[in-house]
């Protein structure tokens, strides 16, 4: 069984590499991850911001 990490993306990056990250530790589009995070920034009491946040200040980055 396969050893997965998450760690920030480097070349699906536009502000941290959070949602890239996260895209490719699920095998979907990045484009996808950052949709509901935009979402949940609007629509849930900003709760995408601190999310985003959070994950950029823990995750480390991909080696």
């Amino acid at each position: 069984m396969e050893n997965k990490r998450l760690y920030r993306s480097r070349k699906n990056r536009m502000i941290a590499g959070v949602c890239g990250g996260f895209a490719e530790y699920l095998n979907i589009d990045p484009t996808i991850v950052r949709l509901v995070i935009v979402l949940l920034a609007i629509f849930g009491v900003s709760a995408g911001f601190w999310i985003y946040l959070i994950a950029a200040i823990i995750v480390p980055n991909e080696e």
